[in-house]
């Protein structure tokens, strides 16, 4: 039908959104830049005289945050990811007649 063959649709990767990096815990690493890593991955942080951080992935991060603080950055990703969701009543918008 056509002298040509129809073009494929064009997929564009757009960066992350900012509400996903914002609720992602921000860190210093002992150079003194910044990490920004994904607390679901967490597995263990450790306590040396350095803090420890290891991930599921197997990366390893080297922080100068003390462990409270990065628990007390977990535990605050947590409520703000987790208080997003809302309960489903299954029984809402049935009466009993």
């Amino acid at each position: 039908m056509f002298p040509f063959p129809a073009r494929r649709p064009v997929i564009r990767y757009l960066p992350a959104p900012l509400s996903i990096i914002i609720q992602m815990i921000k860190l210093e690493k002992l150079n003194g830049s910044m990490v920004v890593v994904n607390a679901e991955l967490i597995e263990s942080v450790e306590a040396t005289p350095d803090t420890v951080i290891n991930l599921a992935t197997g990366n390893r991060f080297l922080v100068k945050n003390p462990v409270d603080e990065v628990i007390a950055k977990i535990v605050e990703y947590k409520k703000k990811v987790y208080s997003e969701r809302k309960c489903v009543n299954p029984l809402e918008g049935f009466e009993k007649k």
